[in-house]
């Protein structure tokens, strides 16, 4: 499930910092074009020379913002970065992160990957107390809550997320400090490695490859660390701690080299795949075919474990521009087509097993199938390597209402016809964290059981269609 049109899972974004570097810049650049799949909406980096603070942040690509003079211009030694996909406020520069406070003492900026859900309550009310917002991000609210906060500037980072609930994972630069933080049930990852001398902070570990840093360890819920003048620091800001890694980042948010909580991600998928060849005892197909690029490690798992070859029946093009919402259905369609193609040569005449991450609002699947057997294909049978979708997610995931599900309208076999598959079956919640190698999941997008309390959903979350 890619991005070629309207029906795709997005995650909030990604973050990247780096502490104690004379390459800061540079080195942001490169760990933000790791995680561009994270977000395609806005980029932006603040750097510090541990004296000045300097921003720049624009709509678009980690590219196409920066180029080699801004970065020269970013002088400083740490920096922190962010690309962004907007779940909560627009996509209005004013909400591209970071987010920088210029201070009559000094200043600070942060950035943030996820939601936090009780962001109405917290808004209003620091809207009574006196605060200005200048975008509609929730972000915005990490700012305020820092400034009003009293103490030290630790003290105000602890005191500003004891108030905060949700999924997040978070970063603080000062002047000459790179603070780290992340949600109290582990929701969003965040990890930090080895740098030269310094450090480098990363919402998934791949973006510490390109960077030539040495992963130490993961930010663990509720935690925050420090990187300050007078060493690492390591505290919580609450005990209420737990891991429930979001599922959805082992199925499609991260990049499958990344390791999260100590399990890498391609693995993972493959022994996603490997477990539904298993329970599809019955299945007659001449191949395999994944769609790319989240579902080809399920892919590769599922054919060496059923022994029906692995096949290149889809190929993505890379060089169609991003998407972005046609008028009419026959323009919609003509955009599938660009950025998705069936090989007739290796479809035509099969019996095809096709592998795909999840199922959102189900018109790419049903146009991915009509690619197929336009081309050919006798037969195509669906096989998602995670649950169906059935409930809103309200941790940073755009999926923010039932409507938007078509699994929490429509049974399997319903769904089947209305996607023109021969079947479809989906991985169960137990078989999906056998492969995963973890219990530690939150899984509420497919079982409605939320990690935390509702806060502002809880309306949203009532409205359960009847399917």
């Amino acid at each position: 499930m890619e991005e070629w049109n309207e029906d795709v899972l997005h995650e909030e974004c990604g973050v990247f910092g780096v502490y104690k570097d004379k390459d800061a810049a540079f080195l942001t650049y490169y760990g933000l074009h790791a995680l561009q799949h994270r977000g395609q909406e806005g980029a932006g980096i603040v750097t510090s020379d541990g004296m000045h603070m300097k921003i720049r942040k624009r709509r678009g690509l980690v590219s196409e913002v920066f180029h080699e003079e801004h970065l020269k211009d970013l002088q400083g030694i740490h920096a922190i970065g962010h690309v962004r996909y907007a779940t909560a406020g627009g996509s209005e520069l004013e909400n591209v992160q970071p987010l920088y406070a210029k201070l009559l003492k000094d200043g600070f900026a942060v950035c943030h990957n996820g939601q936090i859900i009780n962001a109405h309550n917290l808004r209003k009310k620091l809207e009574a107390e006196g605060s200005i917002f200048q975008g509609s991000s929730d972000s915005e609210i990490i700012l305020h809550l820092i400034q009003k906060a009293n103490g030290t500037f630790l003290e105000k980072i602890k005191e500003a997320f004891s108030q905060i609930e949700g999924a997040f994972a978070v970063l603080v630069l000062t002047k000459d400090s790179l603070y780290a933080i992340r949600d109290a049930k582990g929701l969003r990852p965040l990890s930090f490695a080895s740098l030269n001398e310094g450090v480098c902070v990363s919402s998934e570990t791949c973006a510490f490859q390109v960077t030539n840093a040495d992963y130490i360890d993961d930010v663990a819920p509720g935690e925050i660390i420090g990187f300050t003048p007078k060493g690492m620091i390591r505290t919580h800001y609450t005990t209420a701690c737990d891991h429930h890694m979001c599922a959805m980042e082992y199925v499609y948010f991260s990049r499958p080299d990344s390791e999260l909580d100590g399990i890498n991600v391609h693995n993972a998928r493959k022994r996603s795949g490997m477990i539904m060849a298993k329970r599809d005892k019955d299945i007659q197909a001449d191949i395999v075919v994944g769609v790319p690029d989240s579902s080809t490690s399920a892919a590769i798992g599922y054919a060496e474990q059923s022994r029906i070859p692995f096949e290149l029946g889809l190929i993505k093009n890379r060089y169609v521009g991003r998407t972005f919402i046609k008028p009419t259905q026959e323009q919609r369609e003509r955009g599938v087509k660009m950025k998705l193609s069936a090989v007739r040569s290796i479809v035509a005449d099969k019996n095809i097993v096709l592998i795909d991450d999840s199922i959102v609002r189900g018109t790419t699947s049903k146009r991915i199938i009509q690619l197929l057997k336009e081309a050919g294909a006798h037969q195509v049978h669906v096989r998602i390597a995670s649950p169906p979708i059935c409930f809103p997610c309200i941790y940073g995931v755009d999926t923010s209402s039932y409507e938007e599900l078509i699994s929490a309208r429509m049974n399997v076999d319903e769904l089947c016809a209305y996607l023109g598959a021969d079947s479809l079956r989906f991985l169960d919640i137990h078989d999906m964290k056998e492969a995963f190698h973890t219990e530690k999941l939150c899984c509420a997008c497919f079982n409605g059981a939320y990690v935390t309390d509702l806060y502002d959903y809880q309306s949203i979350i009532e409205r359960k269609p009847k399917k």
